[in-house]
């Protein structure tokens, strides 16, 4: 029997969303504000961002996750501007598919200086406003390659599983007052992964594809689902777990 979603799951819950102007992150702005929860959003794409606030309502705010002290400042202010946090989803990142001994340096710093050092500098400003709400989370986007790694994109993969580690060492920490999950998507038809897909040819495509055991990439609403139910009172004993949320490509 199918259960019909109750609306209003996100009902005076208020939630700051990093990497809200596109992709995964766009999506779960949206069904949250759908949800009831009033937003905070924070991305770098300053055109993205302007669209996600008008689709959502949410206060906008336009910075690197990278940057410390841009981080401190939006997350106190988007708790000002909303009376508080009860919620976190990190969903900023970049993707390299490069082979190991193909990345340089550089990509190597940049992608886990988003990815994970992001990641962590977010978490960090937000868990003192966490830990003043009972039963508050975070949820952190981690990556169906932090499960099992691909033929190439060793730093992405490395990135998301320092993601995914952290998640469960928050956790930890901030048991029993905040939850901490991470999701892990496979491919999605985000921006993302349609470059991604654009790049392969078609035998390279069509082999991508057959790793899944759906036989499809995710839409950016199926893990936005995964990313609503870990936020809500509905997974309040729920926490350390990273949800793989990628159409069985990891069920091996």
């Amino acid at each position: 029997m199918t259960q019909t979603m109750r609306a209003g799951r996100l009902d005076g819950r208020r939630v700051l969303i990093t990497g809200a102007g596109s992709g995964l992150g766009l999506a779960a702005a949206k069904l949250f504000a759908q949800e009831g929860a009033a937003l905070a959003l924070l991305d770098r794409d300053a055109p993205g961002l302007k669209a996600a606030v008008a689709a959502t309502g949410g206060h906008s705010f336009e910075l690197d996750v990278t940057d410390e002290k841009a981080v401190q400042e939006a997350v106190a202010a988007a708790a000002k501007a909303m009376g508080g946090l009860d919620g976190v989803v990190n969903s900023a990142g970049i993707m390299c598919g490069d082979k190991v001994i193909d990345t340089t340096l550089e990509t190597w710093n940049r992608v886990l200086a988003v990815n994970m050092t992001g990641t962590f500098l977010v978490c960090r400003a937000a868990i003192p406003f966490l830990l003043q709400r009972p039963g508050s989370s975070i949820v952190n986007i981690a990556s169906g390659q932090a499960l099992l790694p691909g033929l190439t994109g060793g730093v992405y993969s490395a990135s998301k599983a320092g993601v995914m580690m952290l998640t469960k060492s928050l956790a930890i920490e901030l048991g029993p007052h905040v939850r901490a999950n991470a999701v892990c998507p496979g491919a999605a038809t985000t921006p993302m992964g349609n470059a991604a897909l654009a790049s392969m040819d078609d035998a390279t495509r069509a082999a991508f594809v057959k790793r899944y055991a759906l036989g499809r990439l995710s839409e950016p609403e199926e893990v936005a689902n995964a990313l609503l139910f870990l936020t809500t009172d509905e997974a309040s004993s729920v926490t350390g777990i990273a949800l793989a949320v990628d159409g069985g490509r990891t069920y091996h």
